[in-house]
């Protein structure tokens, strides 16, 4: 179907209140109708949607194991633990237990806030990243046990986030310091070095990153930055499935002049939708125009813009994991999370 032949319209299906401070990060759960939000009120909430009703509700509330902000949340591949970071310098890992939650390891080792967490794609890793300019990387060991199995240390400023490849141990990191940098392990030995930095001699951003998502193939990239810019970047992923090294990402093109304040967030659809968040409020759609050109590269157009999607800045968009469904997740300083519904209209 192609998307900028349709009439399309954000619907707003439901507003989750509860948290009493900022909501800085929604995340769905891979595997069920089940989405966690994290807040400045120092808590983590579970969304559950009611399979009669289809109305989303707070299943739990994940609370007084974080003494401050709780920034980033992270479900693992199975769907059955949680990981949440906080600006107390911790990250939690929480198992479902069903009908509970339980915190089973606490992670210490940052010297200060911890921004964010992602698994990789098998759930043997987990990576954290700081305030204090580095990023750690986590071996999932058996009995609840992490061990860190690596400190890469390479970012000049605070480290907004850390996402790790749909399908290769690959890891991407972007921070303060307008860069983004690819973490990767040529031997398979633990032994991560940074292997490419995207700053502005890339094409890269000319201020704060402080977003990644993949496409997912992922064979290509998007970024958003306090620059008001989204840009795309791409690399022939087929040559380190294949082993045969490294494979660089480049710079395809950039979106500009549809935010006009930063963009917090961006995330990739598995059907192939970029949403952005802002600080202007609204959430922006794009999709592929499908004209590529030879020398520009590909282009993106705006599907849609939601203005005043929320009161205030938006921190986090996410798209659910089912390509059915089409819907998408949003959280905001105003302290709601959002669910909304991507719909053709006649």
């Amino acid at each position: 179907m192609d998307l900028m032949e349709k009439n399309l319209e954000l619907i707003e299906v439901q507003k989750l209140e509860g948290h009493t401070d900022r909501v800085w990060n929604a995340a769905w759960n891979p595997v069920s109708p089940i989405l966690a939000s994290c807040s400045g009120d120092n808590s983590v909430r579970i969304w559950e949607q009611s399979s009669l009703s289809r109305s989303w509700s707070c299943k739990t509330v994940l609370e007084e194991t974080h003494t401050r902000t709780v920034r980033s949340c992270s479900w693992s591949p199975s769907g059955k633990l949680l990981a949440t970071a906080s600006f107390d310098g911790t990250t939690a890992i929480w198992e479902d237990l069903g009908d509970e939650f339980e915190c089973i390891s606490t992670l210490e080792g940052h010297e200060n806030e911890v921004k964010s967490v992602s698994w990789n794609a098998s759930g043997s890793y987990l990576a954290t990243c700081s305030r204090d300019k580095s990023v750690w990387i986590w071996e999932v060991l058996g009995g609840n046990e992490y061990d860190c199995a690596s400190v890469l240390n390479g970012h000049t400023q605070d480290v907004k986030m850390v996402l790790w490849h749909p399908t290769l141990d690959v890891l991407f990191s972007c921070s303060y310091d307008n860069t983004i940098k690819v973490w990767w392990s040529e031997d398979d030995d633990g032994d991560y070095q940074c292997v490419q930095t995207l700053d502005e001699s890339t094409n890269g951003h000319s201020s704060t990153v402080w977003a990644i998502s993949f496409n997912a193939a992922g064979d290509k990239m998007v970024t958003c930055s306090d620059d008001l810019t989204l840009k795309i970047w791409g690399a022939d992923i087929s040559m380190m499935h294949s082993g045969e090294g490294y494979a660089p990402w480049t710079h395809l093109c950039t979106l500009s002049g549809y935010h006009d304040r930063t963009i917090f967030s961006t995330h990739w659809s598995s059907d192939d939708i970029i949403a952005s968040g802002a600080g202007d409020d609204a959430i922006g759609l794009f999709v592929d125009s499908k004209q590529h050109d030879p020398v520009n590269g590909p282009s993106y157009n705006l599907l849609l813009k939601k203005e005043k999607a929320h009161e205030m800045d938006i921190n986090s968009v996410q798209w659910s994991p089912s390509k059915e469904s089409r819907l998408l997740a949003s959280a905001s300083d105003d302290g709601m999370v959002k669910i909304w519904q991507l719909e053709t209209t006649p």
